[in-house]
């Protein structure tokens, strides 16, 4: 299948503590990655011009290590799940070479009159 990579540098403004990432933006970069590669796949099935306006039905985050803020990290998604209307995606954050995180998350297509619709 197909998979997206993504590369972001941490700053220490987002360390929980010195020398480590804080949780909550590891669950942040994932959801967000992840949300992208579901509105990608559903423009595709749908076989429309642009994505469609995507929220977050569910994600459960994994941390299975401290992730070191001190150099980039790498971000990679992949759809597991597709229907009309809503994607399954597992994600993982990885740095120095090692998982540090991994995410599942449903993320679904809105239509007008929804208060996502087009806040982006």
């Amino acid at each position: 299948g197909e998979e997206v990579i993504a590369e972001w540098m941490p700053q220490p403004k987002y360390e929980a503590f010195p020398g480590v990432l804080n949780g909550g933006i590891i669950g942040t970069l994932l959801d967000c990655h992840c949300n992208w590669m579901a509105a990608w796949h559903l423009m595709n099935k749908a076989g429309a011009d642009h994505p469609p306006c995507t929220v977050t039905a569910d994600y459960a985050i994994k941390l299975l290590r401290p992730t070191p803020s001190n150099g980039p990290v790498s971000l990679s998604a992949k759809v597991v799940d597709l229907t009309d209307d809503r994607a399954t995606v597992d994600g993982t954050l990885s740095a120095k070479g090692k998982v540090c995180a991994t995410c599942r998350g449903t993320f679904v297509a809105v239509k007008e009159g929804h208060p996502a619709f087009h806040r982006w």
